[in-house]
């Protein structure tokens, strides 16, 4: 497989997306906001095939013709283009994500060395490095070594042995959860590193069942990620019928058992964003909220693109036809996609700004928006999902600041 860097393949989306007011960004109305987290995509393939992957089972399969293993002469690239960047825009601080495919894959070596250069190019900015595996290869080896680079570890588990191995399983079927349980048994002990755990919601689950579960590994902190889907191609039990919210009934249960018990140690990500919003902040991920999007994505190859959960969208869906050896950060944030993303209120649906729960919401994480023929000025395929959950939320938080019983 070829790591030229002489200039990656350039791919064009299935559909720009209909939502630039250009007379508004002419008259100078928007001003980009500069890129704070990179996720790094260390490594192409994974040790896993989880049949839910976005990366592998959905509509773009562009990791087909990527190197295996970002090379090291565009390792040494990202981190001049990131440094410039972070320069140019007086940025006190980074985020590198180190992902996949599973970035465990690229080595220890490889991965001190990657920390070490980033270090070096951006001297004087701080860069905070975390790394999202499935923990398949997490040992104490891996363990100690984040623990010197100071790189936090984030998880990717379902819950207990039967509710993450229905999709986390390799390649000749075998699950995976008992290499993972006893990977975070050593991570619990290296708590200076232990980012949390990322859970993917099936409605097969049940769902305190599976918190509980989560919990019994003593995660500072839980992330739970609805399915991906659009409305040309909806997630697992997501129906036309706005009075079946089967993903807010799965969230509600786990929200009252969380913040029935004070919340407890372990922080819910989704729940603490919500409740947040709804108090006037800002969010800070990209699946709820107005806040403008700060993440972008280098592929092994060097190219430049989107998130990579547009990946769900169609082939090339997060493409800028852009690379890190000819072309700045800067040529990205005049991008199509990535100025819809910063819009804010600008860039939705008229249905979404009629809702009270517009600047809570944010119409959801932008792939979900997606229909043919609008591209994503629409609600989230999870609208009355979202919206019962967050008026959920919403009145236990009223009932609270009222004096009345949160249970």
């Amino acid at each position: 497989m070829s790591t030229d860097i002489e200039g990656p393949t350039r791919r064009t989306p299935p559909e720009w997306p209909a939502t630039l007011d250009v007379a508004r960004l002419a008259a100078g109305e928007w001003r980009p906001t500069p890129f704070r987290q990179f996720i790094l995509k260390v490594h192409s393939r994974c040790d896993l095939a989880c049949d839910y992957c976005y990366v592998y089972t959905l509509a773009d399969q562009s990791w087909r013709s990527r190197p295996r293993r970002m090379p090291r002469p565009l390792l040494r690239a990202a981190a001049r283009r990131i440094a410039e960047h972070a320069h140019a825009h007086g940025l006190d601080g980074v985020r590198v994500i180190l992902h996949g495919g599973e970035p465990l894959l690229a080595g220890r070596d490889y991965l001190a060395e990657l920390v070490a250069t980033m270090r070096e190019a951006l001297n004087g900015v701080d860069v905070r490095f975390s790394v999202q595996t499935n923990a398949m290869r997490l040992d104490e080896d891996f363990l100690r070594l984040f623990a010197e680079l100071g790189v936090r570890v984030g998880v990717s588990v379902d819950g207990g042995p039967e509710a993450n191995d229905r999709h986390r399983r390799t390649a000749d079927g075998r699950g995976s959860h008992a290499r993972v349980a006893a990977a975070l048994r050593l991570l619990a002990g290296f708590r200076q590193v232990y980012g949390g755990l990322l859970c993917t919601v099936d409605l097969a689950n049940d769902p305190v069942e599976t918190y509980e579960d989560l919990l019994a590994f003593e995660p500072p902190r839980i992330d739970f990620l609805l399915p991906h889907g659009t409305w040309a191609a909806p997630p697992p039990g997501r129906t036309a019928d706005p009075r079946h919210t089967p993903y807010a009934d799965w969230l509600i249960a786990v929200f009252d058992r969380w913040y029935g018990e004070g919340r407890g140690a372990t922080g819910v990500r989704l729940f603490e964003e919500i409740i947040h919003l709804l108090l006037g902040g800002r969010s800070g991920v990209e699946a709820l909220g107005l806040t403008p999007s700060s993440l972008v994505v280098i592929e092994t190859d060097g190219t430049i693109e989107q998130s990579d959960f547009l990946k769900v969208v169609g082939h090339g869906a997060p493409a800028t036809g852009l690379n890190i050896v000819d072309h700045p950060f800067d040529a990205a944030l005049s991008h199509p996609g990535v100025v819809a993303r910063q819009l804010g209120w600008a860039a939705l649906a008229d249905e979404c700004r009629a809702c009270r729960f517009a600047r809570v919401c944010g119409a959801g994480l932008y792939a979900h928006r997606y229909r043919p023929g609008s591209g994503h000025r629409n609600p989230s395929v999870y609208c009355p999902d979202l919206y019962r959950l967050i008026e959920h939320v919403q009145t236990r938080i009223r009932r609270d600041l009222s004096g009345g019983n949160p249970r």
